[in-house]
């Protein structure tokens, strides 16, 4: 018989919305001695049964749920049913647009908290963040196998959240392809772009902004464009093969910017259409306005500035910052597409950030298109957590 926790009256009221986290606040009382990741049954304070979740005595989301259906048994045959309907759900983007890299499972999301897994290619990239997708790493893993039996498979749970569950952080081979390379090469779009899942960011690269690079694209011809965070270039793919006369990478980072270059190499678009620019962007925009640099269209896709509610303060003041200083190198009639990653940054929020950033820049700023992740990686309703990527294409006078 599982372990049973009984919740503090009043505190079912999220359950009775489906929503997945249990806080630790909420909880009256732990009957019996569940370890770490354990599934538990969670009842309400009238003794009511209400859902069942894994157990993580030191994190301040002390249960997150796998089931609100009691007869359900989280066993190889819950994963496997959850992932493969899942890759059903996505089967409709993925044979659209032709993909051969996208997110599998997103999830909360997808009904599977604290796991990721990412399919690039031939390599599919997993991230188990919570004690409980740790606790069955091995029925994950056999489901993934089950349903993706060529694929390789690469742990990429060296996130430090973990440790907030109590667990150590882990990377490398699971299921290794016979070249041992950490290198796919996936198609967007008729754009390649190439992932390694050692070293790139997340799971190896960002599948989210999908999108958003193809709007790139179509606001980019005959435009001078700076490409800010640029990464491994990808947004900078979309805009050279859609006619931009000239576009601006910059990323401080020395690795994304020699990936960029070979991600150009493999589209064949040489250094008179991208150049890069190996700076601090912050620092670089001011420099940029003090030269007088003007460009046509500014891309900011920074990182995520806010990882708590305590931070959220000083994320707006940087995310007000950098579109104040782009606002004022763009040319007259120019175009910011401008993001926020940061799950704590609301969308009213992020636009009013927006707005600011114009007065200061003395601009005028409209707002002619909104932009989210792509569809991959869905927001489900009992978890509006799960919509954390914002994005506005501003026409700036």
């Amino acid at each position: 018989m599982s372990a049973r926790v009984l919740l503090n009256p009043g505190r079912e009221k999220s359950l009775l919305r489906r929503h997945p986290w249990i806080f630790s606040k909420a909880i009256k009382k732990v009957i019996g001695k569940p370890i770490l990741g354990e599934t538990v049954d969670v009842f309400d304070s009238q003794g009511k049964w209400l859902a069942k979740g894994a157990f993580s005595p030191d994190s301040q989301i002390r249960i997150r749920v796998w089931s609100f259906i009691q007869k359900e048994e989280v066993n190889d045959q819950f994963f496997l049913a959850k992932i493969e309907s899942a890759l059903q759900l996505r089967q409709h983007i993925i044979k659209a647009a032709n993909l051969n890299g996208y997110r599998l499972i997103a999830g909360e999301s997808d009904g599977l908290p604290g796991v990721t897994i990412d399919v690039y290619g031939s390599i599919i990239s997993c991230q188990l963040l919570s004690a409980g997708a740790e606790f069955n790493r091995h029925l994950i893993l056999k489901a993934l196998e089950t349903l993706f039996p060529d694929h390789s498979i690469y742990d990429r749970s060296d996130v430090e959240v973990r440790k907030k569950e109590g667990l150590e952080l882990t990377k490398g081979w699971i299921k290794s392809p016979a070249d041992d390379s950490p290198v796919a090469t996936i198609t967007e779009h008729d754009v390649q772009i190439q992932v390694n899942v050692d070293t790139g960011h997340k799971t190896g690269f960002y599948l989210d902004q999908r999108d958003s690079r193809v709007a790139a694209g179509r606001y980019a011809k005959d435009k001078t464009i700076l490409n800010c965070f640029s990464y491994t270039g990808t947004f900078s793919l979309h805009c050279a093969k859609h006619g931009a006369k000239k576009v601006t990478n910059v990323d401080v980072s020395e690795t994304a910017i020699q990936l960029s270059k070979e991600n150009m190499r493999l589209n064949g678009i040489g250094e008179e259409t991208v150049e890069h620019v190996q700076a601090d962007v912050f620092k670089l925009l001011r420099k940029y306005r003090e030269q007088g640099t003007r460009f046509d269209m500014i891309i900011l896709d920074p990182p995520k500035f806010a990882e708590s509610k305590s931070q959220l303060n000083g994320a707006c003041r940087g995310y007000k910052d950098i579109n104040m200083l782009a606002m004022q190198l763009l040319n007259p009639k120019g175009l910011l597409l401008t993001f926020s990653c940061s799950g704590l940054m609301e969308a009213n929020l992020f636009q009013k950030v927006v707005a600011d950033a114009a007065l200061d820049a003395k601009r005028q700023a409209r707002i002619i298109e909104r932009l989210q992740q792509a569809s991959d990686h869905p927001i489900a309703t009992n978890f509006p957590e799960g919509y954390y990527l914002k994005g506005l294409v501003c026409y700036v006078d």
